[in-house]
């Protein structure tokens, strides 16, 4: 399971076998999200027992390292 970072309590990361689209993973506070890439933009596929509050914080850090993302899951997935 590679992490890609930690944030506010939460980890970011994807399975060592995964499937498109290019997706990420965020779990902490007993609870989990996932968000699909779907054109330019991280969007929400599934979510449970995350906090209004912290769904922010985890879209914001999201938009943010975007790039980040993409990017570490191109090197993991295309070699």
């Amino acid at each position: 399971m590679p992490e890609i970072f930690r944030f506010y309590g939460f980890s970011f990361f994807f399975y060592s076998r995964e499937h498109e689209p290019i997706h990420v993973h965020v779990e902490g506070n007993n609870g989990y999200a996932i968000y699909d890439l779907l054109e330019a933009s991280f969007v929400l596929r599934e979510k449970q027992n995350i906090k209004a509050n912290d769904m922010k914080k985890i879209e914001a850090v999201i938009d943010e390292n975007k790039d980040i993302i993409i990017k570490r899951w191109k090197e993991h997935f295309e070699k």
